[in-house]
C-alpha cells in the first residue's frame, strides 16, 4: 500500500526496550505515535520465542522483512517493536503492529516474559497468542498466569465476582484473542467428526462439571480466558516448508512454500484486517497515536513500580494525562494567538475582549477536539477558569502597556515645553497666556498620536497635574512681571505724551514760520506778478506804438509809392505828347 501522509515507518522501531533492569519506553517511537491523529487498529502477537510470530506479523505488514526472524536459537525481539502503517481496507486507520520478546520455556517463565506479556494484552485491540503444535494445558496456564498478573485486568479468580455488566466492559476493552497453532500435526477431529479450527479452540476451553479440587483447577484457567477474551478465533498452520529451508523463511517466494501453508496464511491475514476493531477505552473512546502513546507510559510506570492500577484508574490516568495536554495545547493556542493579534496597548477595552471571545472560542474547540473522557466537564471548566486568568492578566497588560505608552509620549510631546521653561522663555508679561496656548497645540498633538489605549485620557490629565506647580509660577511671575511693566508703560506714555506735545509745538512753530514765509514769498510773487504785468504792458505798448508806426510807414510808403507811380505816370504822358508834334498841348 502506499503510506497515509502522516505514517513514515519504513522499518518498525523499538517501542517499549527490555534492559537488565526494567522496561523503557523509546522516544523515538513516541514522536511517531504523537503524529497520528487517525484511529488505531491494535495487532501484538505474543509467544514463545522461535516459533515464528515476527513472520505472520510481516506477512500483516505487507512486507517480506520488517520485524526480525532469526536463523539460530537465540531471540532476536527484545522487548516490544511497532509497525506503524496505513490499514489495507480502512481508509484513514493506521494498523499499528506490536512483535513481542520471545517468551522463554513455559516451565521458565520470568517476570519479564509476563509483563510484555501483559502489556500487549493491555495494549491491543487483537493479541495473537503464537504456540506450537498444539493447543496444551501449559499454553492455558501460561495465558491464565498472565491475566492474573494484575488488577488492571478486572479479572478474579472467582467468576462470582464479575457480573454481566463487567462482562459488557471486558468486551469493549480487552482485546479479541486469535490463537494461532504452529506446524501443527494432529487431525482436527472428534470421536471421529470433523471439526474447525474454532471448535478445537472451543473445546479446549470447555469446563468440566464437579466440583471437586482438581476440577476446580482445571476449570479456572479456562474460566478467566473465557471471561477476559470473549472474543476468540483460532488458526492453524501446517508446516511453511521443508525443516532446513525454515531458517530462511522470510527470503523464500510463496512457490517455494507449502500451498496449504500459504493459503492459511492469506487467510489469517485477511481476518486480521476484516476484523480487529479499532482499539477502543471504556465509554468507547478510540485510540489514537497520543493515547496510544499516554497508555504506554501508564503502563510501564506502574510495571515498573509495582504498582498495577485498576482499568478505571488507568482510564482515569490517562484522561489526566490527554486532558491535561489538551488544555495546555488549548492554552498555548491562546497564548500564542493573543500574542500575535493582540497589539497592546488596543484602543478599547471592547476590542481587547472581542479579540479574547473570538480566541477563547478557538482554544475551547481545540481542547474539545484534543480532550479524553471529560468526566463533568472538569478539565473544561479549570480550561475556562485558566482562559479567565489570561483575560485578566492580559487586560492588565494592557493597562500597563497603555500607561507606558502615553507617559512615554507625554514626556516625548512635552519636553520641548519643559525644556522651554527652563530656559525662563515664558518667564515674561504674558508668559502665561503663551504657556497655556503652547500647552493646548502639545495636548492637540498628543491626542492625534495613535495606539495609546484606554489610559490616554487619565495619563494625560495626570501629567498636566503633576505640571500645575509650574503653570502657577509662570502665572504669578507673569502678574508680578505685567504690574511693573504697567508702571514703566505709564511712564513711557507719559514722556511720550510731553515728548509728543514739545513735537506738536515744534510743528506748530514750523507751521507759522512755514505760513509767514509762504505769505512772503506770495507777495514777493505779487510783486514780481506785477512787475511782469507791467513790463509786459509797456512791452505791449511799445510794441503797439510800433506796430503803428510800421503801419503809418507802411502807408507812407504806400503814398510815397502811389505818388511815385503818379508821376510817373505824368512823365510817361509828357513823354507820349513831346512825341507827338501836331498836340498844341504841352504839359510841363
Amino acid at each position: 500500500w502506499d503510506m497515509a501522509p502522516e505514517i513514515h515507518m519504513p522499518d518498525p522501531v523499538c517501542l517499549i526496550e527490555n534492559t537488565e533492569e526494567k522496561l523503557e519506553v523509546n522516544p523515538e517511537a513516541f514522536e511517531i505515535l504523537s503524529g497520528i491523529t487517525q484511529p488505531m487498529v491494535v495487532v501484538a502477537i505474543v509467544g514463545l520465542y522461535r516459533t515464528g510470530k515476527s513472520y505472520l506479523m510481516n506477512k500483516l505488514a505487507g512486507k517480506s522483512k520488517g520485524f526480525s526472524i532469526g536463523s539460530t536459537v537465540q531471540s532476536h525481539t527484545k522487548g516490544i517493536w511497532m509497525w506503524c502503517v496505513p490499514h489495507p481496507q480502512k481508509p484513514d486507520h493506521t494498523l499499528v503492529l506490536l512483535d513481542t520478546e520471545g517468551l522463554g520455556d513455559v516451565e521458565k517463565v520470568d517476570k519479564t516474559d509476563m509483563q510484555i506479556f501483559a502489556l500487549a494484552i493491555l495494549l491491543s485491540s487483537t493479541v495473537i497468542y503464537n504456540t506450537m503444535n498444539k493447543i496444551d494445558q501449559e499454553a492455558i496456564d501460561l495465558l491464565h498466569n498472565v491475566t492474573e498478573l494484575t488488577d488492571l485486568l478486572w479479572a478474579r479468580s472467582s467468576p462470582d465476582l464479575v457480573g454481566a455488566e463487567d462482562a459488557v466492559d471486558f468486551a469493549s476493552f480487552f482485546p479479541e484473542l486469535v490463537w494461532t497453532l504452529r506446524d501443527f500435526y494432529l487431525d482436527l477431529e472428534i470421536d471421529g467428526q470433523l471439526i474447525t479450527a474454532d471448535e478445537y479452540l472451543e473445546n479446549s476451553l470447555r469446563l468440566k462439571e464437579g466440583s471437586d479440587q482438581t476440577i476446580q483447577k482445571f476449570n479456572l484457567p479456562r474460566l478467566c480466558i473465557q471471561k477476559f477474551f470473549p472474543i476468540k478465533k483460532c488458526f492453524i498452520f501446517d508446516l511453511p516448508t521443508q525443516q532446513k529451508k525454515l531458517a530462511h523463511l522470510e527470503t523464500l517466494h510463496d512457490d517455494e512454500l507449502d500451498s496449504e501453508f500459504v493459503q492459511q496464511v492469506a487467510e489469517f491475514c485477511s481476518y486480521i484486517f476484516s476484523c480487529s476493531m479499532i482499539k477502543t477505552l471504556p465509554g468507547g473512546i478510540k485510540v489514537n497515536g497520543s493515547c496510544l502513546k499516554n497508555l504506554v507510559i501508564i503502563y510501564v510506570n506502574a510495571i515498573n513500580s509495582g504498582n498495577l492500577p485498576s482499568m478505571e484508574n488507568t482510564v482515569l490516568t490517562l484522561a489526566q494525562i490527554e486532558n491535561s495536554a489538551a488544555v495546555q495545547k488549548a492554552m498555548a493556542y491562546y497564548d500564542q494567538e493573543m500574542g500575535q493579534k493582540a497589539q497592546l496597548p488596543m484602543e478599547t477595552l471592547q476590542e481587547l475582549l472581542d479579540l479574547h471571545k473570538a480566541t477563547e472560542k478557538k482554544a475551547i474547540e481545540i481542547f474539545m477536539k484534543n480532550s479524553f473522557n471529560d468526566v463533568d466537564q472538569k478539565f473544561q471548566k479549570e480550561l475556562e477558569i485558566l482562559l479567565d486568568a489570561k483575560h485578566e492578566d492580559i487586560c492588565k497588560q494592557n493597562l500597563e502597556a497603555s500607561w507606558d505608552r502615553c507617559w512615554t509620549l507625554l514626556q516625548d510631546i512635552f519636553g520641548s515645553l519643559e525644556e522651554a521653561v527652563k530656559l525662563g522663555i515664558y518667564s515674561k508679561p504674558g508668559g502665561h497666556s503663551l504657556y497655556i496656548q503652547k500647552t493646548e497645540e502639545l495636548k492637540a498633538k498628543y491626542h492625534q498620536e495613535p495606539r495609546k489605549g484606554i489610559q490616554a485620557e487619565k495619563a494625560l490629565q495626570e501629567y498636566l497635574k503633576s505640571k500645575e506647580s509650574v503653570s502657577d509660577a509662570i502665572l504669578r511671575t507673569d502678574q508680578a512681571l505685567t504690574e511693573k511693566e504697567k508702571k514703566m508703560a505709564e511712564e513711557r506714555e507719559r514722556a511720550l505724551a510731553a515728548q509728543a506735545e514739545a513735537q506738536r509745538l515744534e510743528a506748530v512753530q514750523r507751521e507759522n514760520q512755514r505760513m509767514m514765509e509762504e505769505r512772503e514769498r506770495l507777495q514777493q510773487e505779487q510783486v514780481r506778478q506785477m512787475q511782469i504785468a507791467h513790463e509786459k504792458s509797456l512791452a505791449e505798448q511799445k510794441r503797439m506804438k510800433e506796430i503803428e508806426m510800421q503801419r503809418k510807414a507802411q502807408k507812407l510808403k504806400e503814398e510815397l509809392e502811389a505818388e511815385q507811380r503818379r508821376l510817373q505816370n505824368q512823365i510817361q504822358v509828357l513823354q507820349s505828347a513831346a512825341n507827338r508834334p501836331n498836340d498844341p498841348c504841352i504839359l510841363l
